[in-house]
C-alpha cells in the first residue's frame, strides 16, 4: 500500500509548521482560482479577441487547446510531485503558467494566442494536481474536509465568476487585461509559495537513486496518447464528421499509442502511470466514479444554459443564475460531509450521494413544458448538494489510502479521469443532443444552429420543443454516468478504504 514512512513526517510537518498553513492555504486558494477562472474567462471575450485578432474558424482551440494541455500532463506532474516534492513542481507550474498568460497578452494573431493557452494549460496542469495533494499533506484526515471544501468553494465561485470577469474586462478595457491579471494574483502565490512552504527532509529509501529517476519516454507516450486521442473527442463531430478519414485515423492513432504506452510503462523502473494505480481495487472504483462524475457533470454545465434561454426565455444574467446555485450547495454539502462519512464510511457516504445525484438528474426529463424557472433551479441546488457528498469523501478518502510517496500519482490519477471524463461527455452528450434534434426537426440541424435562430427570434414553437427534448436526452444520459458511478462503487470499491498510519481508523474504515 506504500510505504509509511512520510506519514510520519506529515504529522512533524503538520505540529511544526502550522503557524505558516495558514499563507500556504492562501497561496493554494489562489493558485486554485487562476486554474478556474482560466477555463471560463475567454468566453465572454470571444467576439473582441475574433474581432482583433481574426481566426474565427479556429476560435475553439482556445478552449480545446488548454483542456488538453491541462489533461494530458496532470499523470507527469503527479509523479514528478512524488519524486521530487510538490515545492519545486508547484513553483515551475505556476511560473509556466503566468509565462504563458504573458504570451497570451502579447499574442499578434489567433495562432499565437492558441500556441500560448497551451503553455498556459501545462501549467495549469502542475497547479490542479498539486494543489490538491498539498491539501492532503498539509491536513491530517480529520481536518481535510475543511480544506478541501474552501478549495471547492474557489473552484465554483473562480468558475461561475469567470465568464463575467471575462465579459467586464473585454467590454471595459481590452480582451489582454483577461490574461495579464492573473501576473500580479499569480506573483503573491509565488511569492507565498516560497517563503512559507517548507517540505520536511525525506529520508532516502533503499535505492535514492531510483527515486530520481523519472520515466521521460513514458511520459512523452502518455502525453502524445492523451493529445491524440482527446483531439480526436474534441474535434469528433464538430470539425469532422465522426467516421470521416480525419476522426478514424485519430482515434487509430490513438489506440496504436495506447498500445505503446502499455508497452513502455511495463518496463519503466518508475512509470509515470504505474500499474498500482489500477490494480488496487480503492484506487481503481474513486478513477471510475469520478471518471463518471465529470461525465455527468457536463448535462447541466454545457446545456442547462441552452435550456433556460431557449425554453424558459430567460435572458443570459438568469439563466447564468439558474446553473450557479449548484455552486452554493455544492461547498456546503462537501464541508458537511464528514459528519457522514464518519459514521457510515467513505464508500456508503459516496454511494448516498451520487443515488441522490441519479434521481435529480433523471427528474429532469419530467419538469412541465416550459415550466418555471424555480424548477430546474430548485433541482441544480439539490444536485449540488448531492455531488458535495458524493466527490469530496471519494477524494479524501483515496488520499488517505496512500503514503506521501503515492499520493501525487493517486490525486493525478482522479483529476486525469474525471477531467477525461469531461471531455467524453461533451463529446458524447453533444452527439445526443443534435441527434434528437435532428430526429424531432427531420434534419433541420444542430443545437448550435437551433439556439442562434431561438436567440433572434425566428424559430418557431416546434423548435423550442426539439431543444426541450434534447436537453432531456443528455439528462437521461447524465443519470445513466451517475448510475454507473453508484455500481462501479458497489461493486469495486471495499466497503472500508484501508486508511493509512497517522489518518487513524474511522468508524467503518480499516488498515488494508
Amino acid at each position: 500500500m506504500g510505504d509509511t514512512r512520510p506519514a510520519t513526517l506529515e504529522v512533524a510537518a503538520q505540529r511544526t509548521g502550522a503557524h505558516r498553513r495558514g499563507a500556504v492555504v492562501a497561496a493554494l486558494m489562489l493558485s486554485m482560482a487562476l486554474a478556474a477562472l482560466d477555463s471560463t474567462v475567454v468566453s465572454t471575450a470571444v467576439p473582441q479577441i475574433v474581432g482583433d485578432l481574426g481566426g474565427f474558424a479556429v476560435f475553439s482551440w482556445l478552449f480545446s487547446g488548454y483542456l488538453l494541455a491541462v489533461t494530458v500532463t496532470l499523470p507527469l506532474y503527479g509523479k514528478l510531485s512524488d519524486t521530487f516534492g510538490r515545492k519545486p513542481v508547484l513553483v515551475a507550474g505556476a511560473s509556466l503558467f503566468l509565462l504563458g498568460s504573458l504570451l497570451c497578452a502579447l499574442a499578434w494573431n489567433m495562432g499565437a494566442l492558441i500556441a500560448f493557452r497551451v503553455v498556459q494549460g501545462l501549467g495549469g496542469g502542475a497547479l490542479q494536481g498539486t494543489v490538491q495533494t498539498l491539501a492532503a499533506d498539509l491536513y491530517p484526515l480529520k481536518e481535510r474536509p475543511r480544506i478541501q471544501s474552501k478549495l471547492s468553494t474557489v473552484w465554483a465561485v473562480s468558475a461561475v465568476a469567470g465568464p463575467a470577469l471575462g465579459g467586464v474586462l473585454a467590454a471595459y478595457a481590452d480582451w489582454r487585461w483577461i490574461f495579464l491579471v492573473n501576473l500580479p494574483i499569480g506573483a503573491v502565490a509565488l511569492w507565498l509559495i516560497v517563503r512559507h512552504l517548507h517540505e520536511p527532509q525525506r529520508a532516502a529509501g533503499p535505492e535514492p537513486s531510483a527515486r530520481a529517476r523519472v520515466d521521460w519516454a513514458g511520459a512523452a507516450a502518455v502525453f502524445a496518447c492523451g493529445g491524440v486521442l482527446l483531439t480526436a473527442l474534441v474535434q469528433g463531430g464538430v470539425a469532422w464528421p465522426w467516421l470521416s478519414g480525419p476522426s478514424l485515423g485519430l482515434f487509430g492513432t490513438g489506440l496504436a499509442l495506447a498500445g505503446l504506452v502499455v508497452a513502455v510503462e511495463r518496463r519503466a523502473a518508475q512509470p509515470v502511470i504505474p500499474g498500482w494505480v489500477w490494480r488496487r481495487r480503492t484506487i481503481a472504483a474513486v478513477n471510475l466514479a469520478l471518471g463518471a462524475l465529470g461525465l455527468l457533470m457536463v448535462a447541466p454545465s454545457v446545456f442547462l444554459p441552452t435550456y433556460a434561454q431557449s425554453v424558459l426565455g430567460l435572458g443570459p444574467v438568469a439563466a447564468g443564475f439558474v446553473l450557479s446555485v449548484w455552486t452554493l450547495s455544492w461547498p456546503l454539502s462537501a464541508a458537511l460531509s464528514q459528519h457522514v462519512y464518519r459514521r457510515i464510511g467513505f464508500r456508503d457516504t459516496a454511494l448516498l450521494g451520487i443515488g441522490a445525484a441519479a434521481l435529480v438528474l433523471v427528474a429532469f426529463p419530467f419538469l412541465p413544458y416550459p415550466g418555471a424557472a424555480w424548477q430546474p433551479t430548485l433541482l441544480m441546488l439539490l444536485l449540488g448538494a448531492a455531488l458535495g457528498l458524493f466527490q469530496l469523501p471519494l477524494l479524501v478518502g483515496v488520499q488517505s489510502t496512500v503514503g506521501w510517496s503515492e499520493r501525487g500519482t493517486t490525486t493525478a490519477s482522479v483529476l486525469f479521469c474525471r477531467q477525461t471524463g469531461q471531455t467524453v461527455g461533451a463529446s458524447v452528450f453533444g452527439a445526443v443532443a443534435n441527434g434528437v434534434l435532428a430526429a424531432r426537426l427531420g434534419g433541420a440541424g444542430d443545437l448550435d444552429s437551433v439556439t442562434r435562430a431561438l436567440d433572434a427570434g425566428t424559430a418557431p414553437e416546434t423548435v423550442r420543443r426539439a431543444v426541450a427534448s434534447a436537453v432531456h436526452a443528455v439528462y437521461l444520459g447524465a443519470s445513466c454516468a451517475a448510475a454507473l458511478a453508484f455500481v462501479v462503487l458497489l461493486c469495486m470499491a471495499p466497503r472500508r478504504f484501508p486508511v493509512l498510519g497517522d489518518d487513524g481508523d474511522l468508524p467503518g474504515e480499516g488498515r488494508g
